[in-house]
């Protein structure tokens, strides 16, 4: 099955492999579900059923005009798993992916889910106002979403090397995988590019945290500038009831890929 039917009518390109213990990995901002390519290959080597999907509006989904916030994006997770028939899975989401999960637990429950992981995520609340004063400012998304109207592609390249710390010294991925990179978030709308930048800047999951009624793990670089760890996986850890919390130390945002082997390894430990 190529696309499972979204409850608008959007289309969502889903890839499902392996016969194990499902595991479904939501992407982040403004890549695809292919992202995971090293995480995919690890789990299905250690037995488990992977199943990936592209955003609306990214990757190959449809594109719809609009529709691009979280409770949108929450039931688009319960139609994938719904059209999938896929019970007790684990949910593991990247950066924006992260906010998908504590979406769909509020609005969803846990009755489909047993354990879920939270990388580089957004979760619980990124923008700084006076209840989150180690949030970021909005004048920095705002200056994202004039990049991104201004030259789409010149932003997605330089916001790679950012994502994955990549500096005049150090290189901790290739020119392979930036390119790489760079093509999956052309693959994106713009104006899903867009809007997103509103729905992870802004969108607060603070109320969401007790809906985590399932084992959680979060796992954040100590050195992540895209998603800083204080406002995100340190608060998420702190907001989730008995969760786990593993820092990388001196690791960029985009560590599925600057430390895959390690990762594969955190996530195949907690799923058991």
């Amino acid at each position: 099955m190529a696309f499972i039917e979204a409850k608008d009518g959007t289309q969502l390109h889903v890839k499902d492999m392996g016969k194990g213990h499902p595991v479904v990995l939501i992407h982040g901002w403004p890549l695809t579900g292919d992202m995971f390519e090293y995480q995919t290959v690890a789990l299905l080597e250690a037995g488990y059923r992977v199943i990936t999907y592209d955003r609306r509006g990214f990757g190959q989904s449809s594109h719809p005009a609009d529709s691009y916030n979280y409770d949108v994006f929450a039931d688009d997770l319960a139609s994938v798993l719904e059209g999938l028939n896929v019970d007790k899975v684990h949910l593991v989401g990247f950066s924006m992916g992260g906010g998908e999960i504590a979406r769909y637990l509020s609005r969803h429950g846990a009755s489909r889910v047993s354990k879920a992981v939270l990388v580089s995520s957004v979760v619980p609340y990124l923008l700084k106002d006076d209840s989150n004063p180690d949030g970021v400012d909005y004048s920095i998304f705002a200056d994202m979403k004039k990049q991104v109207r201004e030259d789409r592609f010149a932003f997605l390249q330089s916001f790679a090397k950012t994502f994955y710390g990549v500096g005049l010294v150090s290189k901790p991925v290739s020119q392979g995988v930036l390119d790489w990179s760079f093509v999956l978030g052309v693959m994106a709308s713009p104006k899903a590019t867009t809007d997103c930048i509103d729905a992870f800047g802004k969108t607060d999951f603070r109320p969401d945290l007790v809906s985590f009624s399932v084992p959680t793990l979060v796992i954040h670089g100590t050195s992540d500038k895209t998603v800083p760890i204080d406002p995100a996986g340190r608060a998420a850890a702190r907001g989730i009831s008995g969760a786990k919390l593993i820092e990388y130390d001196g690791e960029p945002h985009g560590l599925f890929a600057t430390v895959p082997d390690r990762l594969n390894k955190d996530l195949i430990e907690f799923l058991g």
